[in-house]
C-alpha cells in the first residue's frame, strides 16, 4: 500500500495517514533530501547563487512538509504512539540539519558565493537569503574544528528529546489532575454556563454527578475567577502552579537545568558569551544588554502602578471578606469582583455578544474591510479531527490566497494555549505563486447542551490574536520559503497578532459581529464604553507579569547557569523585583514554562512587550487616519503582512510607518505615563 505522506500532496491527507506511516516517510525523505543536497555539494560549476544558495533553498521540500504535518498532529492531536515517534524522529531530524550544517565541501561552496556577494546583481531578498544561509552554517558550528562538530551534534540531538520530554511532561500533568465536586457550595459563585460545562465535563469524564475542574483554561481559568471557596482555589491554584514540580516520574527540574545548561555549552563551543547573545543576535533587540535595559525601563514606570493596584486589590478584599493577605489564589476573584464595582462590567454580561461563530465572522469582516479577502467555508477538505473547519480565502478579484484551518476546543490529545501554525509555505517558482495553507489553534470554552460557544472578552482578543499571525502567513508573498510569512524576527513576529486584538475594543469594529446569540442585538454602546475604560484596569499588575516572565527567560538564558543547581530558589531570585503576592513554596513556574524550554522563545519572551511597543505605535497611526483606513491598511500590507523576513524589520516597519516606533504609544495606551 502507498505511503500516503510519500505520495505529492497539497493538502495534507490526514485521513488517509496512519501512525505507521510516519517513520518510514521520515527516513525516505531525509534519504531524498540528503541526496538533493548532495547533487548541490558535487556541483563541479564554479558556486552561483543559483546552483548554491537556491538550489539548497528548495531542497527537501517534501521533508518540510512530512514535518510539519507531523509536528502539528503532535500538538492539536497527539496520543502516547505519536509522542513516541517524535522521541524516536526528533534526534533524526536534529542530526540531518547538523549533517548540512556542519558539511564542509557544501559549507565551502555556500562561502564562495557569500565572499563574492557584493559584485553580484541580487535583489534584496536574494541578499537576506545568502545572508540567512550562510548564517545557518557559521551560526551552527560551520567553522568547528571536528571534535567541537561532533560534540555539538551530541548537544543538538539531545536538546531536541530533552524539550519534547518537557512538553510531554506538562501536558501529561495537566491532563493528570481532576478535581471532582459533588457539593452545590463548592462551585458556589460560578455562572450557570460555567457550571454546566464543568457537569458536562463531569459526565464526559464517566463521572455519573457534580463537576469536573480541571487544568486546562477553559475550565481552570472561570473557577479562580469566579468560586467563592477559597480552599479550593488555593487547592486549584497550586496543582496549576507546580505542573512539573512534584520530584516525580513527570517532573521537569533536572530537564531545566539540562536544557539551559546544554545551550550554554553550545553558545560557547559557537563563539558566544551566552545562549542570550547567541539568538539576540539574529533579533531587533541584538544584545542581552539591550533587552535588560528595555525591560527595566518598563518596570521602573511600572512598578510604582503596579504597587497601587496591588494595595488597592488588597483594602478592597479585606473590606469585602476580610482577608488579611491577598494570595495567587486570590487574585483573579478579587480583581473580576474590583472590576465589576469600578466598571459593572463582568465578562458573563459580555459572554452573549461573542458567540464563536459570530466572532469568526468578525474577525474575517476585519480582514475583508482592511485587506480585501474573502473567506468561504468548505467542507472539501482533508481535515485530522472533525471539529476543525477549513476556509479558501480569496481576494477581491477571486484569486486564491490561502488555504485556512480553525481549531478551538481543548481536547485530551492537544496541547494547552493558543497558536498560529503552518502546514504549507508561500514561495514563488517557475513563473508560479505557490499559496500557503495556515492554521490556527486555541482551547476556548467549548458549547454545552443549552448553550453554543459563548466567548470571554479574554479570549475573543486571543482569536484575533492568533488570526493576526494568520494574516501574517496567508498575504505572505516573497519568493523563497525560508523567507515567507511568519519567517521573520522573533521581537517582530507578534507585531501582527497583537496590533490585530486593538480592533477589538473599537465600537466601529465591534457593530460587525458583537450581536447577542438570542437576541440578535448589538453590543450597547455603554457595554463598548466600559470594555475600552477597563482596558487598561490593572495595567500595571499585568505589565510586572509580563515583565518578570521576561526577566525569568533573561536569568536562565541570558547568564551562566552551569552553577545554578536548585531551580526554584534561581527562580525566586529572578522574580525578586516583580513580585507582588507572597511567595509559594510549593509551586515553580519554569518546569512548565514551555514557551522558554519547548517553544521558540528562550531568550525571546521580551518580544510580546517590544511588539506591544510596536503595535501600540503603528495602531496609533490606524487612530490617526480611521481604524479601517484603506491607505493605512495596505501599506500594513505591502510593507509588513507581506514581506515576511525578507529585510530588516524596522526598515520594514519604517516604511509602513514613515519614523522608528516610540515607547510612549505604549505607556500612553496603557495609562502609565
Amino acid at each position: 500500500m502507498q505511503n500516503p505522506l510519500l505520495t505529492p500532496f497539497d493538502q495534507a491527507p490526514f485521513s488517509k495517514i496512519k501512525n505507521e506511516h510516519f517513520k518510514p516517510a521520515f527516513l525516505q525523505s531525509i534519504e531524498d533530501a540528503r541526496a538533493e543536497i548532495d547533487a548541490v555539494t558535487e556541483n563541479t560549476d564554479t558556486p552561483t547563487f543559483e546552483n548554491t544558495i537556491e538550489a539548497l533553498e528548495f531542497a527537501g521540500q517534501q521533508l518540510d512538509r512530512i514535518s510539519s504535518v507531523f509536528f502539528n498532529l503532535n500538538s492539536a492531536e497527539t496520543n502516547e504512539e505519536i509522542q513516541k515517534i517524535a522521541q524516536e524522529i526528533s534526534p533524526l531530524l536534529s542530526e540531518f540539519g547538523n549533517d548540512i550544517t556542519l558539511n564542509e565541501a557544501l559549507f565551502k561552496r555556500v562561502k564562495a558565493v557569500y565572499d563574492q556577494k557584493h559584485n553580484l546583481d541580487l535583489t534584496v531578498e536574494q541578499h537576506t537569503l545568502l545572508d540567512k544561509k550562510y548564517k545557518s552554517f557559521s551560526r551552527n558550528g560551520a567553522n568547528l574544528s571536528e571534535d567541537k562538530k561532533k560534540r555539538l551534534r551530541e548537544i543538538d540531538a539531545k536538546l531536541a528529546k530533552l524539550k519534547l520530554t518537557f512538553g510531554e511532561n506538562v501536558l501529561a500533568e495537566t491532563n493528570k489532575y481532576q478535581l471532582h465536586l459533588t457539593n452545590e457550595a463548592d462551585v458556589d459563585g460560578l455562572p450557570e454556563g460555567e457550571k454546566e460545562a464543568a457537569a458536562q465535563l463531569a459526565i464526559s469524564k464517566g463521572k455519573k454527578d457534580g463537576w469536573m475542574i480541571t487544568l486546562d483554561y477553559p475550565s481552570y481559568i472561570p473557577f479562580m475567577k469566579y468560586a467563592k471557596n477559597r480552599e479550593l482555589r488555593k487547592k486549584l491554584s497550586l496543582a496549576f502552579g507546580s505542573k512539573g514540580f512534584h520530584n516525580d516520574e513527570l517532573d521537569n527540574q533536572e530537564n531545566v537545568l539540562e536544557i539551559a545548561k546544554l545551550r550554554f555549552e553550545r553558545a560557547n563551543l559557537l563563539g558566544y558569551k551566552t545562549h542570550a547573545h547567541f539568538v539576540l543576535e539574529e533579533r531587533m533587540a541584538e544584545t542581552p544588554e539591550k533587552v535588560h535595559e528595555f525591560l527595566n525601563e518598563l518596570l521602573d514606570k511600572a512598578k510604582p502602578a503596579a504597587e497601587r493596584e496591588f494595595m488597592q486589590l488588597e483594602e478592597f478584599a479585606k473590606k469585602m471578606d476580610a482577608i488579611d493577605r491577598l494570595e495567587k489564589w486570590d487574585g483573579s476573584y478579587y480583581s473580576e469582583k474590583l472590576k465589576q464595582e469600578l466598571f459593572n462590567l463582568d465578562d458573563e454580561k459580555l459572554k452573549p455578544y461573542f458567540k464563536l461563530e459570530n466572532v469568526i465572522n468578525g474577525v474575517f469582516k476585519v480582514a475583508e474591510k482592511l485587506f480585501d479577502l474573502q473567506f468561504k467555508e468548505v467542507e472539501d477538505v482533508d481535515r485530522y479531527h472533525n471539529e476543525v473547519k477549513t476556509y479558501k480565502v480569496f481576494d477581491v478579484n477571486n484569486n486564491f490566497i490561502s488555504l485556512f484551518y480553525a481549531d478551538f476546543h481543548p481536547r485530551a490529545g492537544k496541547r494547552g494555549g493558543a497558536w498560529m501554525t503552518s502546514f504549507k509555505s508561500q514561495w514563488k517558482r517557475n513563473g508560479e505563486n505557490v499559496r500557503p495553507h495556515i492554521s490556527n489553534v486555541c482551547n476556548f470554552t467549548p458549547s454545552t447542551k443549552s448553550k453554543p460557544s459563548l466567548l470571554t472578552f479574554n479570549e475573543v482578543t486571543t482569536l484575533f490574536h492568533e488570526f493576526g499571525h494568520g494574516l501574517h502567513g496567508m498575504l505572505a508573498n516573497t519568493t523563497y520559503p525560508s523567507l515567507s510569512g511568519t519567517s521573520v524576527f522573533w521581537d517582530f513576529v507578534e507585531l501582527p497578532s497583537q496590533v490585530l486584538e486593538n480592533w477589538c475594543y473599537e465600537k466601529e469594529a465591534l457593530e460587525l459581529f458583537a450581536k447577542h446569540y438570542e437576541t440578535g442585538e448589538t453590543i450597547p454602546m455603554e457595554l463598548v464604553e466600559k470594555i475600552k475604560e477597563s482596558a487598561t484596569f490593572q495595567e500595571g499588575m499585568q505589565t510586572l507579569r509580563q515583565l518578570s516572565f521576561g526577566l525569568l527567560d533573561m536569568s536562565w538564558h541570558g547568564g551562566d547557569p552551569t552553577q545554578i543547581s536548585n531551580v526554584k530558589k534561581h527562580e525566586d531570585e529572578a522574580f525578586k523585583n516583580t513580585n507582588l503576592y507572597p511567595e509559594t513554596p510549593e509551586t515553580c513556574m519554569s518546569t512548565a514554562f514551555s514557551h522558554i524550554f519547548q517553544g521558540g522563545y528562550s531568550s525571546g519572551y521580551y518580544s510580546y512587550k517590544w511588539a506591544e511597543v510596536l503595535d501600540a505605535d503603528a495602531f496609533a497611526y490606524f487612530k490617526e487616519k480611521g481604524i479601517f483606513n484603506k491607505e493605512v491598511a495596505t501599506k500594513f500590507k505591502d510593507h509588513v503582512l507581506s514581506q515576511g523576513g525578507t529585510e530588516n524589520p524596522m526598515v520594514l516597519y519604517k516604511r509602513f510607518r514613515g519614523a522608528e516606533p516610540k515607547v510612549e504609544a505604549l505607556l500612553e495606551r496603557a495609562g502609565l505615563l
